[in-house]
Parts: C-alpha cells; structure tokens; sequence
C-alpha cells in the first residue's frame, strides 16, 4: 500500500486539508513528530509496519514558518530518509493585516532541500503520482539538472568564487559574536566587502506603540554618506551618542516599506539609492539591513545585490536571535526570580570587577549587609504567599533608598546586599542608617493590604579599610551584620579596622 510520512514540528498537526487531500488520493499518511529524541527509532518502526519506504516525506509548511527551524528541519528528515523524496506543501497561515506572513516561493523551498513543491493541499494528488513515476530524490534532482544550494546560505546563483568565499566567511564571523552589537558589526564588516555602499546600518526593530509605527533602533552603523560625514565630529549628537544611535529617526522610506511588508526594498529616495532587507524570524521582523549610496551619480543597487543579501539576512537573522536568547539567559541567571534584584553570584562578579577597578584608581568600595528582623514570624503567621511579596517590597523600598550606580542584590532568604562604589565607611554608614529607617517607617501590605512593620539588622564595611577581596569584603560586612543582631536588633554596625588581608 502506498504511504507518506508526514513530519510535523513540536506541538505541530498536520492541516486538515492536507489529511482529506491524501485521502483522496488514495495515499495513506503515518503523522511523525520529526523533532522526537527517538525519531530513528520510530522512522525503524514505519518501516517494518508498511514493509518498505514511504512514497515521500510530507512537510505541511505554514506561512511565515522560521526558515532556520525549517532548514533544520529538512537535515533531519535527509538524515533518517535518505533516498525518500521531501515534498513541501505550502499553506496560508491566519494572520492577517499589514504584517500578514508570507509564504517561501518554490525556489526557496528547493534550496532548503525540497524536491518538490505543492502550492496548495489540492495540488498533492498530481504531485505525489508524478514523484512516484520519478522515483528517489536523487533521481528528481538528477532529472531537473540542478543541485540544491547550502540551504545554511541559499545564496544566489552565478555568484563569482571571490565572493562565494566572502559571503562563507561572513557567515561564520557570526558565529563568534559575543552579542547583538558584535553580531551586527561582524556582519556589517562582511557585507561591505560585497557590496559596496557609502553606509550600512542595521536596525532592530521594537514593538509596535499603541499610536503609530514601531520605533526603528539603530544597533550598528559602517561608514558615512557625504552629507553624513560634514556634521562636525564636535557636533553633540556624534559626541554624545556615537555615530549609530546619531542616526536614530533618520531611517529610509525604504527600511519602513522593507519592514512593514517584509521584503527587499530597493528605491531611489532624493539623490540616494536605499536598499533595505528585512530579518524575518517567523512572523515577526526583528529588523532592518540599509545600505546606502549618496550622489547624484550613485549607481542604484542591482537585483544580485538585493538577492545576495536577502540570502546573507537568514544567517544575520538567526545570529541576532541566538545573541539575543543567550544575553536573556546570562540575565536570568544572574538575577532574583521573586525580587528582579541582581543575585549572589552576580554580586560575586560584580564585586570582582569593582574592586579591580578601585585598587586601579585607588578609590573606596563600601558594602552592607542587611539581614531582617523576626521575619519568619511573617510567613508563620500569615503564610509563604504573603511573606514572598514583603521580600518583592523590600526591593522596592531599597532600590529607592540608593543611587542608580550602586547595585543591590538579594544573596539568600532574607538577606540582601548593598554595594556602594567610590564610597568610603563614613558615607556608607550614613546611607546604611537611611535605608534602615525607611525600613522601620514602611508599612508593608504583603499584597493584602495588611500594614506590617518591619526592621532590619545592618553590618557594613569598606574596601580597602576593613578587606582586600570581594570574599572577605562580605565577609566582614556579615560579621559586622551579627553584631547588629545580638545588640538590640534594628541598628547598623560596621567592621573593625583591621590589616590588610590577602
């Protein structure tokens, strides 16, 4: 009997118009999840069942899917069917409006690795009889004398062999950024060598505000236009803000026109020629590539132009998404799930670099440690919910008793942390005594409207008086902390002098 497998994304179904179209074809269909752990193990046990290979492998292709994940997608299915035909049936996604998600042309499909395209459900009956008079997939790309692109690229055709290398080595300069900002200047570098342009700017792009278009942000600039280039380097907006964010609100029609429909947009706008390419990943454009040439000989950029870097855009897109989610992961990690503060081993860090930088300038560092009073009589007597949204409101009441340079930390329980930079023992002492009487004068609602009152018991101690490292820094700051608690409770109390430790 003859059957296709159809392999579905993670908590994906395959449309029912794609269901009732096998149906009628008299083509039965075994629905896989091809991002299952033991996909090997399953594609093993379709086989035995069905004593033989599927006729094809179906992937119902949504539009506005992440090209990247579909790419990925593909390999695998290459990996665990060889030799069965990938087929790609295209269908509408629901959204709908000005940012409505659109669907891969053919060709783009075949370079990701498809064999065969079907542009709507209807199509699959014709399509999936002409695969099977075919035969394999090596057999359909033989037949169509044509090789399928590095879908990690999908770079045009008749690129020279200069550039073929330039736009590989663009690519995999992406992979050492560090961070958006690197990922966008790696790229930016790469593409100058390409195409020439008088400027590239890479925007990012934010979420669309209730009363009009979203804000563009410009993240990296390389090189300046004329007209660019005569505002004085004294001017304030360069000085202040660097060349890039010097360029904020000065974004093409075309880098507008290129977000809003999604494609690339090449125009003459005044005597500049603008070619804008989105960074699409999957129904959201994250940003903008603009390249810009000034002068009223200024050559407009050629179709090649636009194709090669709407390719080079999957790769950038897919680097600014992996920065981004790894920049999120490295915050999460260093930050307090209930009270957003910075946690212990951001402070660790923090306090590293802080005091590398103090004994560099020869300026105090001043620290307190904060433990409060009683405080499991709260959660005994009106419970752990009420208990965790004092400690939440502690952080506010804080926050709002220091500088926005000093950095607080919540280090455990109860317990919280105060770094003060450039500060020494006397003005740590006297900020130490404000935050605790803001403390005893708050009342807490514990997110009940209750009106709790509460104290805390402070220890402080100063960089390079009382300690020479971070560890010992707190450590003394604890101590002092102690003493606070076995005095009457409510005070501050610091470190004693003592010499300089290693």
């Amino acid at each position: 009997m003859k059957y296709v497998v159809i392999l579905n994304g993670a908590d994906c179904a395959p449309a029912r118009e794609v269901a009732e179209a096998l149906r009628a074809a008299g083509v039965t269909a075994a629905a896989l999840d091809d991002s299952a752990a033991a996909r090997e193990g399953e594609a093993a046990l379709v086989r035995a069942q069905w004593e033989g290979e599927p006729l094809a492998a179906l992937f119902d292709v949504e539009a506005g899917a992440d090209m990247a994940e579909l790419h990925m997608r593909v390999l695998r299915a290459q990996a665990v069917w060889p030799g069965v035909p990938l087929v790609a049936c295209q269908r509408d996604a629901v959204t709908t409006g000005p940012r409505a998600a659109q669907r891969f042309d053919d060709a783009t499909l075949k370079r990701l690795g498809f064999h065969a395209v079907a542009e709507e459900p209807a199509q699959l009956s014709a399509l999936l009889r002409e695969v099977e008079e075919r035969g394999t997939g090596d057999k359909l790309l033989t037949d169509e004398s044509q090789a399928v692109a590095p879908a990690s690229l999908l770079l045009p055709e008749r690129l020279g062999v200069g550039r073929l290398r330039a736009a590989f080595e663009t690519v995999a300069s992406l992979h050492f950024a560090a961070d958006q900002r690197g990922a966008a200047q790696a790229a930016l570098a790469g593409l100058a060598a390409l195409v020439q342009a008088d400027r590239w700017t890479l925007y990012l792009i934010g979420e669309a505000a209730p009363a009009g278009e979203p804000p563009f942000e410009p993240l990296a600039v390389r090189g300046l236009t004329r007209s660019e280039r005569a505002v004085p380097d004294a001017d304030w907006r360069r000085a202040l803000l660097g060349d890039a964010l010097s360029l904020a609100g000065s974004e093409s029609r075309a880098a507008h026109a290129a977000a809003l429909c999604a494609e690339t947009v090449r125009r003459k706008e005044g005597d500049r020629r603008v070619v804008a390419v989105p960074l699409v990943s999957g129904e959201r454009v994250l940003g903008v590539l603009e390249a810009v040439r000034e002068g009223e000989r200024a050559r407009p950029f050629s179709c090649g132009d636009a194709s090669l870097l709407s390719a080079l855009a999957l790769p950038l897109t897919a680097a600014l998404s992996n920065s981004a989610r790894v920049a999120e992961a490295e915050r999460l990690s260093q930050t307090d799930d209930l009270t957003k503060l910075h946690n212990a081993r951001y402070l660790r860090q923090y306090l590293v670099t802080e005091l590398k930088r103090a004994r560099r300038y020869g300026s105090p560092v001043c620290a307190f440690f904060l433990d409060l009073d009683d405080f499991k009589q709260v959660n005994d007597r009106h419970g752990h919910l009420v208990g965790s949204h004092v400690l939440m409101e502690m952080a506010s009441v804080i926050l709002s008793s220091v500088r926005d340079t000093d950095v607080v930390a919540r280090y455990g329980g109860d317990e919280f942390v105060v770094v003060l930079p450039e500060t020494d023992i006397e003005q740590g002492l006297y900020v130490a005594e404000r935050v605790r009487e803001r403390i005893a004068h708050h009342e807490f609602t514990g997110g009940r409207g209750l009106r709790l009152r509460l104290t805390a018991s402070f220890g402080v101690a100063s960089f390079p008086a009382h300690a020479q490292s971070p560890q010992r820094l707190i450590a003394r700051a604890d101590t002092a902390m102690y003493e606070a608690k076995a005095a009457r409770k409510n005070c501050v109390r610091f470190a004693a002098e003592t010499v300089r430790d290693a």
